[in-house]
């Protein structure tokens, strides 16, 4: 009997561990990542080695870690189901890379605008890993033919630089990665900075009340969105101009799962006290089973370290096979 079941796709998503995401990184992405697993084959990545292009505490740099990983299996994801692991466990990363930066342009890598932003902002640290980092981002994809990559704004020139790397290592060596599309999943909502709406929530801004920390204690959220920029309307709508409120809508949505109509009309003849109350308590009990399951997984840091194991194990396995077939296919002697 013809087996008609169709393959799973596979999705690679990573995340850098340069602290405690905010409440932005959580519903724009890390939300909608538990249910990738439902339809895909999901790997999730802590890429720790990406960080080393800004010089981290080595220290701080192994706590992030390890608070990074634990907080991807605190917010929903199953080590059983997927494969979790740490970028640095996996050797064949830093390998293939060194073959992909070899089938990569000196002018593509000059173009991409992230190594521009960041040279201006260290000028005192602009080292070769922050030139060739979008090089090593292609080999983590490239590595487990992932079809599909849930990217930001931010990465979307990094995606395409992955594929023409790909595309050229196919043409000149026969066919051996898969392309990779842009996941295009469930849109997470934009999330923008409580204390200044028209820029995206961010954790390096230097006023603490203009972001929610993933991790803040119930008490800090409510004053950071009873404290957030709204307008002098005192009209819970959705409008232009409004720019303090639309955030506030839509972090309050995506807690709550209700249209913007549908709070509208929840918040008609109500002023902006009670919308704020409602949202830090949408807020509080979004983020309050991900918080205990966090501090629970971080006090048997035994069951972290199997975990990682396990995660690196079954990824190098995945990982190897394409990174042999590479250094085959470039004529690396093999034994």
């Amino acid at each position: 009997m013809e087996n008609t079941a169709e393959k799973r796709k596979t999705v690679l998503s990573a995340i850098q561990p340069t602290g405690i995401p905010t409440l932005g990184n959580y519903l724009g992405a890390l939300k909608n990542w538990k249910n990738m697993s439902k339809d895909y084959d999901c790997l999730y990545a802590v890429a720790d080695l990406h960080s080393l292009t800004v010089r981290p505490e080595p220290s701080a740099l192994r706590k992030q870690t390890l608070e990074m990983y634990a907080l991807l299996l605190a917010i929903g994801l199953d080590p059983q189901e997927s494969i979790i692991f740490i970028q640095s466990h996996v050797p064949e990363h830093s390998q293939l890379a060194w073959i992909l930066n070899c089938c990569t342009q000196f002018g593509e890598a000059a173009r991409m605008t992230q190594f521009k932003d960041k040279s201006e902002k260290h000028p005192e640290n602009i080292n070769v890993g922050l030139f060739s980092y979008p090089v090593l981002m292609a080999a983590d994809i490239l590595l487990y033919q992932a079809d599909f990559v849930p990217v930001g704004a931010d990465q979307k020139q990094h995606l395409e630089l992955a594929r023409n790397i790909a595309d050229r290592f196919n043409t000149v060596y026969g066919n051996t990665f898969t392309v990779p599309e842009p996941f295009i999943g469930k849109v997470g909502a934009s999330i923008m900075s409580l204390q200044d709406p028209v820029h995206k929530m961010s954790k390096s801004d230097p006023n603490p009340r203009s972001f929610i920390s993933m991790l803040d204690d119930d008490n800090v959220i409510v004053k950071k969105i009873k404290s957030a920029v709204t307008d002098s309307e005192a009209k819970v709508r959705y409008a232009e101009g409004k720019d303090g409120i639309n955030n506030l809508m839509g972090i309050y949505s995506c807690c709550t799962g209700k249209s913007y109509e549908e709070i509208e009309k929840e918040f008609e003849g109500k002023g902006y006290g009670d919308f704020k109350a409602a949202v830090a308590e949408a807020v509080v009990n979004e983020l309050r089973p991900v918080k205990e399951e966090y501090h629970r997984l971080m006090s048997d840091k035994a069951y972290l370290n199997e975990c990682a194991k396990n995660g690196a194990e079954k990824a190098e396995r995945l990982a190897r096979r394409t990174l042999l077939k590479a250094m085959k296919k470039t004529g690396l002697y093999m034994l």
